[in-house]
């Protein structure tokens, strides 16, 4: 399939640049894959639309305030994004015009210096472990779309309330819904929850360059499934019980987990499964997932789980007529 397929325009009118006060109040497309049919309701309805029994699988990577400022000799302050800690020094990055042995200052005395990696990626070696001053004065790593300068309330609201993990550069959007009075309410229903861990990297934000989508080299990133999740997993598709996908992420992590024999197992390693149409799901039966960015590996995988682009695009316009918020801090989507 063609890249330009999954294509849509998007106004910019309808980019959420923050989040809505209280998170479970955002609004909430159904999609029905069998009547090809939509509907409009609440992200706080996910209590009245989920089932006794259901399985719903969350993600629990924690966002870092990944966003450092340094300061180079003749260049002065510049900013910088950790991505991925490789050891207890050293972190790949994305840096305005690196070059090889770059020297960089930060506060506290710590110093750090640039390295081109075989993969062609960058890396800082640092003169000891940064964690405390990312704490103290990094930035959440708003995506692009959103070009304000991040602000201190964003260490709270890009972060999902069940947040445990730490690694990752992106939010698991689905997953900025949920309240705890909304979680609360799912597990008094009967709904069973369970948690994976997937850390975003910025690979998420890239779009699709190549005019095949089959070129596309999809972006590695670390995934963890417990033994008590793939258990839960198994026991629910056994006893026909819906599984329900919090997020691309989850999806892809669940779908990478699988044996050769089509059971889930407990897994902990790196993905780069690119889910396009077609696509035979094994572990997923309902996916509650954002609206994402046009020509996105993110809306491809929508797609392959409506059955096909058109579903997926038709669901987009019918939000977009109906003045939906997209992206990170927009509404949601759940499909059926």
């Amino acid at each position: 399939m063609r890249t330009d397929q999954f294509d849509y325009d998007l106004p910019p009118r309808l980019i959420a640049q923050y989040p809505l006060s209280k998170r479970s109040s955002s609004r909430l497309l159904v999609v029905d894959r069998k009547t090809q049919r939509f509907s409009h309701a609440k992200f706080s309805d996910l209590k009245d639309l989920l089932r006794l029994g259901d399985l719903m699988v969350l993600n629990n990577t924690r966002v870092i305030p990944a966003r450092l400022t340094g300061y180079v000799e003749r260049r002065g302050a510049v900013e910088f994004l950790l991505t991925e800690k490789k050891n207890e020094t050293q972190w790949k990055v994305l840096f305005k015009k690196p070059t090889e042995g770059l020297g960089i200052r930060l506060d506290g005395g710590v110093s750090g210096s640039l390295k081109r990696e075989p993969d062609k990626s960058w890396t800082i070696r640092f003169s000891e472990p940064v964690e405390r001053l990312v704490r103290s004065t990094g930035k959440m790593p708003l995506p692009p779309y959103i070009p304000r300068e991040p602000e201190p309330s964003d260490k709270k609201t890009y972060q999902t309330v069940y947040a445990t993990e730490e690694g990752a550069v992106a939010a698991p959007t689905a997953g900025l819904h949920f309240d705890l009075e909304l979680l609360s309410d799912l597990r008094e229903k009967g709904v069973l929850m369970k948690y994976v861990t997937l850390h975003v990297g910025e690979g998420t934000f890239r779009p699709v360059k190549e005019e095949l989508i089959d070129n596309h080299a999809m972006h590695s990133e670390r995934v963890f499934v417990s033994r008590e999740t793939a258990e839960a997993v198994n026991e629910a598709k056994t006893e026909k019980r819906r599984i329900i996908s919090v997020g691309t992420t989850v999806t892809r992590t669940l779908e990478s987990a699988g044996s050769e024999g089509g059971n889930m197992r407990p897994f902990s390693g790196r993905t780069d499964l690119f889910i396009r149409p077609p696509y035979e799901f094994r572990f997923v039966d309902v996916l509650i997932t954002n609206f994402h960015m046009p020509r996105s590996t993110l809306l491809m995988l929508v797609s392959a789980f409506c059955g096909g682009r058109e579903l997926a695009l038709g669901a987009y316009e019918e939000a977009k007529s109906h003045d939906y918020r997209f992206l990170s801090y927009g509404d949601s989507m759940m499909i059926v």
